[in-house]
């Protein structure tokens, strides 16, 4: 009888999880009520548009507190040792709800810029984005979708792209339908003390060097934090980044990405199963340690190559491979929930994981090497290093997918990574952003 109830308990949970999960991480859960702070007059909204566009180098502009309804973009164009301040970022609100043309809502092009004490809400592209700067901090910013329909909220929140010396601290970013915190093709990054909560991607760094994500909190995405090495992109790879003293905590949200195939605006993203704590694709030279992964449904941590995505994975000064990885001295705590069925990466690690079926894994990887380098796996030729205490009682899974779906295989043998690599990075010129 026991047998039977608990069979019962296992099929209702898998038919009906994702719904629960909906339920559970559809949280339009805001920092503060905006609906509070005073209107400001379109006279005074008009007088910041100006400051913008007039800015000169080494301007500080001030925004005072209140909830500015604007119908424009912001835009500092190449303008230099500029700071924009707000009053804080439960007092200074730029809504861009009411913008009809353009993506973002505030663009920053210029060297040594920072951005900080304010809020941005809704809108209909990327919330803040920075393209081609040298030194740009966003400090205390808070960004966010406060609609309904979270498919069609922005792209990015917090979006510096082909930029060098990225600081972001103190940060929000919720709601965004790719990453809250999103560093792509950049290079010298810091990523800390920030929240990223309810996006589908919590932190993102992709095709970047030389960067670290520490002290920050990712908590109901569909993934906390992710490294990728995307294929075509103006920056072919990115190598170097630490991980490190997170918490990475019940990513669970259901993906609300647009699907790659709705051309142009589908991304990768779309593919991350809910649950996914932290992912490595197509990843170089990567340390993650001293973080709390917590309650993620799906897996702790995946160690994945660009082959898992089914895409080509050809592109020139591109490798699909993930390699170089050490990972040490995290924290695993797994959930009682039915991993994700509803991406074919969470049905792979629910369905073939080396534990059992709807078994949540600590650490997976999917097996894929470059068999240029060696014929055997065991000798671990992409020099995938993991050293966890308590191994054994975690849930590791190396998956074997060389001979495609109909014969994949999976085994929880861990020695041939039981192993010490170095990684090294040097973020001290942007610590004194």
């Amino acid at each position: 009888m026991k047998t039977f109830h608990s069979i019962l308990i296992l099929i209702f949970s898998i038919l009906f999880s994702p719904l629960f999960s909906a339920c559970n991480s559809t949280n339009t859960e805001m920092t503060f009520d905006s609906s509070k702070l005073e209107r400001i007059s379109q006279e005074d909204v008009d007088k910041i548009v100006e400051a913008f566009i007039l800015a000169k180098d080494g301007d500080v502009i001030e925004i005072p507190s209140g909830f500015y309804n604007l119908k424009t973009q912001l835009i500092l164009d190449n303008k230099n040792n500029i700071t924009i301040k707000g009053a804080g970022m439960a007092e200074t609100v730029l809504s861009f709800r009411e913008l009809r043309s353009g993506g973002e809502g505030v663009k920053l092009v210029g060297n040594n810029v920072k951005i900080e004490e304010l809020s941005i809400e809704d809108a209909p592209g990327d919330g803040i984005k920075s393209q081609h700067s040298d030194g740009i901090t966003f400090r205390r910013i808070n960004v966010t979708w406060t609609n309904g329909d979270k498919s069609k909220n922005g792209t990015y929140a917090i979006y510096p792209v082909q930029c060098r010396n990225v600081m972001i601290d103190e940060c929000i970013a919720s709601h965004s339908k790719d990453a809250g915190i999103y560093v792509g093709q950049s290079e010298n990054i810091i990523v800390k003390n920030s929240l990223a909560f309810g996006n589908v991607a919590g932190i993102e760094i992709e095709n970047s060097d030389n960067a670290e994500v520490f002290g920050n909190t990712a908590r109901d995405n569909s993934g906390g934090i992710l490294v990728f090495n995307l294929p075509g992109l103006p920056k072919a790879e990115g190598s170097g980044t630490k991980i490190y003293d997170n918490d990475i905590i019940s990513n669970n949200h259901v993906n609300f990405a647009t699907p790659l195939s709705d051309e142009p605006n589908g991304n990768t993203v779309t593919m991350i199963p809910p649950g996914s704590g932290i992912i490595l694709l197509a990843a170089k030279d990567v340390e993650v340690y001293n973080n709390r992964i917590h309650k993620n449904k799906t897996v702790g941590i995946a160690i994945a190559n660009y082959q898992i995505t089914g895409f080509p994975a050809e592109a020139p000064n591109w490798s699909p491979y993930t390699s170089n990885i050490y990972v040490h001295d995290n924290d695993y705590q797994r959930t009682m929930k039915i991993p994700d069925l509803t991406k074919e990466f969470g049905q792979l690690i629910s369905v073939y994981n080396a534990h059992g079926k709807g078994k949540t894994q600590d650490i997976v990887f999917d097996g894929f090497w470059d068999k240029s380098l060696s014929e055997d796996l065991n000798t671990n030729p992409m020099k995938i290093c993991i050293q966890e205490s308590g191994m054994d009682k975690l849930h590791f899974t190396l998956f074997d997918l060389w001979e495609g779906e109909d014969n994949i295989k999976s085994s929880k043998d861990y020695s041939p990574f039981d192993c010490q690599t170095e990684i090294k990075t040097d973020v001290s010129a942007i610590a004194k952003l």
